[in-house]
């Protein structure tokens, strides 16, 4: 359970953000009180730009029942679910995986993707690692990979902050996981109500680390951190990464779509 290894990592405060869903809320917040944690309600949205560029958007602190958000993130849900049958059928041509195969590998309620694709693949004997399986087998240059819907950067942000929510821009210029966004979409965005960046992140190289600090400083932008952790299935370490007390405070100061978790004593 996230929360229970961010305790033991250390950390006081922790946010959680999966993919296009909220539904482990209700559990996170639970056990958040019991352990003593304060805990930041998000989701990290799938975007593409309408050149094809991957952008993840994360939303802290929206409304998880705002009809225009939900719709969307249906959509992106089911298009998740029909892009991920379809490498499963492709990927079952060469090893030894099936669909039965990658259920196994999902939570109740999460919506099946390239991760838990990825752990099949490692029980299979196929890769050693989940990383080993992104890098050679599900990365977007694979013969395996199959594109989805995904809802454009510009719309979410208006969504997340119609719903209350605090908009910020997931690892930006991870330039090794494909082509990142020009200048004239971090603009947009922007001008859009974009709040943030998320600028200490393992993926961000340095001097893409220094044109986001100056962008954020143009625009005043909550600049956080954040460790990406998904699990002992990859390399990242909860707690590599954090966020400032000062820009949590901007957070919560900024989000009325919902309620966080045990703050009181974090601030």
């Amino acid at each position: 359970m996230l929360v229970a290894s961010a305790k033991e990592a250390g950390l006081d405060v922790v946010a959680l953000t999966d993919h296009d869903q909220t539904a482990g809320w209700q559990d996170a917040g639970r056990a958040a009180l019991e352990l003593g944690i304060g805990l930041v309600p998000g989701m990290e949205i799938s975007c593409q730009t309408d050149t094809g560029i991957s952008v993840h958007l994360l939303s802290y602190l929206h409304d998880p029942t705002y009809p225009a958000l939900v719709d969307e993130i249906g959509k992106a849900r089911d298009a998740r679910i029909t892009r991920a049958r379809r490498m499963v059928e492709l990927l079952a041509e060469d090893y030894p995986v099936d669909w039965d195969m990658i259920s196994r590998h999902t939570s109740p309620g999460a919506t099946i993707g390239r991760p838990h694709i990825a752990d099949a693949l490692v029980t299979a004997g196929v890769v050693r690692t989940r990383t080993e399986a992104f890098a050679h087998v599900l990365t977007a240059r694979s013969r395996y990979y199959v594109g989805h819907y995904s809802m454009d950067p510009v719309t979410a942000v208006k969504l997340v902050r119609e719903a209350g929510g605090v908009p910020v821009f997931a690892h930006p210029v991870a330039s090794a996981r494909g082509r990142v966004v020009t200048e004239e979409t971090f603009e947009e965005m922007i001008g859009a109500g974009l709040l943030g960046l998320e600028i200490n992140h393992r993926d961000n190289p340095e001097d893409g680390r220094v044109y986001l600090r100056s962008l954020a400083r143009k625009h005043d932008l909550i600049v956080t951190g954040s460790s990406d952790y998904h699990g002992a299935g990859k390399p990242n370490r909860l707690g590599e990464n954090t966020t400032t007390v000062e820009m949590l405070r901007r957070i919560l100061d900024a989000g009325s779509g919902s309620d966080p978790v045990g703050m009181s004593e974090h601030i």
